[in-house]
């Protein structure tokens, strides 16, 4: 079995709490919306920054799972400042190999992996030139308006991240597999993985996971 790897646009956000979490609800939303193939019950959902609407699959589990991983990313950027990042959603197949002496093989079958690329901004505050202590104001006009003309350039961005996910689900279809006998909106299993404390350790997840894609990962 392939596996098809859509990499996103990179997004430039800006390092404040509510931004990160608007994106990413949208995107990752709209990926398990396209991919939810059981009894769904789609609710729009309007975006509070940005004139944007998306759909959701009305499912409190999939919101709750969702929510959590953004507070796991967001709680890693705050760590991590200015650094660009990556947050992988997989879709696989589950398959049971023959039992051995010690362990029961699970093989977990890979088949689409969608790549979300962030370069989340550290947040900046504007220093007084007359004097030699760090003093925080508040933004004046010209801050207003840069800040301004970013968040429209990320709403751009955005929409175009989401029309990249519906062309992709469009006109990729021959590698997903059949729908298997599972109850639930979401007919595939799924999994969502963010950075994790150690920068070294996810870059290996990361690459384990290229290594892996079009072939199975045997889990105990």
């Amino acid at each position: 079995m392939s596996c098809e790897v859509c990499q996103l646009k990179e997004l430039e956000v800006g390092h404040f709490e509510f931004e990160i979490q608007e994106v990413l609800r949208c995107i990752l939303h709209t990926i398990l919306f396209h991919r939810a193939l059981g009894l769904v019950r789609p609710k729009d959902a309007d975006l509070e920054l940005f004139d944007i609407t998306y759909v959701q699959c009305g499912d409190l589990e999939i919101e709750k799972k969702i929510e959590e991983k953004i507070e796991q990313f967001i709680s890693w950027v705050e760590k991590h400042p200015n650094k660009k990042s990556q947050i992988c959603l997989s879709f696989y197949e589950v398959k049971n190999k023959q039992a051995s002496w010690f362990t029961n093989k699970i093989e977990r079958l890979y088949w689409e992996q969608w790549y979300i690329n962030l370069n989340v901004s550290q947040l900046q505050r504007t220093t007084s030139s007359k004097s030699r202590r760090t003093k925080v104001v508040e933004p004046g006009e010209n801050a207003m308006e840069e800040r301004s003309a970013r968040r429209a350039a990320l709403e751009a961005s955005l929409r175009d991240v989401m029309f990249q996910i519906i062309k992709f689900v469009n006109e990729k279809k021959d590698h997903v597999p059949p729908i298997p006998n599972r109850e639930g909106v979401i007919s595939y299993p799924y999994e969502i993985t963010i950075p994790s404390s150690s920068d070294s350790a996810f870059g290996m997840d990361m690459i384990k996971r290229m290594l892996q894609t079009g072939h199975p990962t045997m889990l105990s």
